[in-house]
């Protein structure tokens, strides 16, 4: 740890600077400085008891392998329908048949609807409804926001474009500082239910990563208050300013705007069958994002090809996005044979998703030896969880402009701006790792 000091010095540096550049990019208005120190305190406070707290280790460790076991258990209803399609490298069926690869549709995308119906699942029995009640008193108490926004942030914890849902009948009313930081909730966080696709692509080359990515979610929401509030400081009286307004309990949040002409489930089983529905619909939908957004790329690349080359190689995408995120890389406090790397990884996420970058994180790692080193890789790990990419501003802004269509116009202008500060946001998480993880 103590060779690290300069590096770690850097990334606390990389904290200070991108917050420079959430203000300086932002509306430049008057600052409340109860939610900004508050936000401030509380992420390294977090930051701090995931990393240094004894007993931390220990909890990251339980809830890591909670979720490998789920995942684990979620594998077996997809090797009944694909056999050895569904078999990750190394596993074998009873009778010997062995894996032939690692194939992301099969053994991917089939945990996201497993995690999906067993969120449907807790929030029909009232698990869910409670932790997110806490999180959310817990961040009004703290960073000094309005209700709404307290409830959004926590919910996003565990839930992507649903937790709009949980607050549909205040977003009419909401500010438009409010709304950017229900955006940038949305955008710097990573859902539980897509979840198993992360823990799936680095469970062998990253310690403990469900616990990781558990943490960088919970980080990530004070981190976006900081950014948002940096970026677009509250200029208006928001409805929610006295209190947290209850969790809806009626049934779990749905993917579809028309939550109101859709029955609540009546018993857990169509509870689960209804999760299961959302599930397939968004494992569709990744794969499908996946499939355009990587042909698009390599249609892009086929063109810059034909331009001159430039450092010695074709141009494309990804080099260019990586040259533009270069200067972030080195904030995060990488060392100089890492910039590279994490460059390239940043980059890659606007275009291919985080579900491409992490993959290629766990290629890259596998290596031997490996091209980063523990620090590093917990930083690059914690800087790539969240929905930071072109097709999620689409998502999430369409999503939020169908519950209340006559705030479309605001919703979409705000699209790329919550673009912008969910990027910072994600980054700000990965220098609180950079400083405080161990070497």
């Amino acid at each position: 740890m103590v060779e690290d000091w300069p590096y770690r010095l850097l990334a606390c540096v990389g904290f200070i600077t991108i917050a420079w550049l959430a203000w300086v990019t932002g509306s430049r208005s008057r600052l409340n400085w109860t939610t900004i120190g508050g936000s401030a305190v509380l992420a390294w406070g977090l930051g701090i008891v995931s990393f240094w707290l004894p007993g931390s280790r220990w909890l990251w460790s339980m809830i890591n392998d909670l979720v490998v076991a789920v995942l684990t258990a979620s594998q077996k209803g997809t090797v009944f329908l694909l056999g050895p399609l569904a078999l990750g490298p190394g596993q074998t069926l009873p009778d010997g048949t062995g894996s032939i690869g690692f194939i992301l549709a099969a053994q991917a995308l089939p945990a996201v609807v497993f995690f999906a119906a067993l969120m449907s699942g807790l929030y029909y029995v009232g698990t869910m409804q409670a932790i997110v009640g806490v999180f959310a008193r817990f961040f009004y108490q703290t960073m000094g926001l309005s209700g709404a926004e307290s409830l959004s942030g926590a919910a996003n914890i565990f839930v992507g474009i649903e937790a709009g849902l949980i607050v549909r009948p205040y977003l009419a009313a909401m500010t438009r500082s409010e709304l950017l930081l229900v955006l940038t909730c949305m955008m710097a966080t990573v859902a539980s239910t897509v979840m198993g696709i992360y823990v799936s692509a680095l469970q062998h080359v990253v310690p403990q990563i469900a616990g990781h990515l558990i943490s960088a979610s919970v980080m990530s929401i004070p981190c976006a208050v900081l950014i948002s509030k940096l970026t677009w400081p509250e200029d208006g009286q928001p409805v929610t300013l006295g209190g947290v307004p209850a969790v809806p309990i009626d049934q779990p949040p749905s993917s579809s705007p028309d939550r109101d002409t859709t029955p609540p489930p009546s018993n857990l089983i169509v509870a689960l069958i209804d999760g299961a529905g959302q599930g397939m619909k968004m494992a569709v939908g990744i794969a499908t994002l996946l499939i355009v957004f990587l042909g698009l790329e390599a249609l892009v690349d086929l063109a810059l090809a034909q331009l001159p080359a430039i450092g010695g190689g074709p141009l494309s995408v990804t080099r260019i996005l990586a040259w533009l995120t270069w200067p972030f890389a080195v904030l995060l406090g990488l060392r100089p044979e890492e910039w590279q790397i994490g460059a390239d990884l940043l980059g890659t996420r606007f275009i291919e998703t985080e579900v491409g970058a992490y993959f290629k994180l766990a290629a890259m790692q596998s290596a031997i030896p490996p091209p980063l080193s523990p620090r590093s890789l917990t930083s690059i790990t914690y800087a790539l969880c969240g929905f930071v990419h072109v097709a999620s501003m689409g998502i999430f802004v369409g999503g939020i402009s169908a519950l209340v269509p006559h705030r479309a116009k605001d919703i979409s202008l705000l699209g790329l701006r919550a673009l912008w500060t969910a990027f910072l946001t994600t980054l700000l998480t990965g220098c609180i790792a950079g400083v405080l993880a161990s070497s």
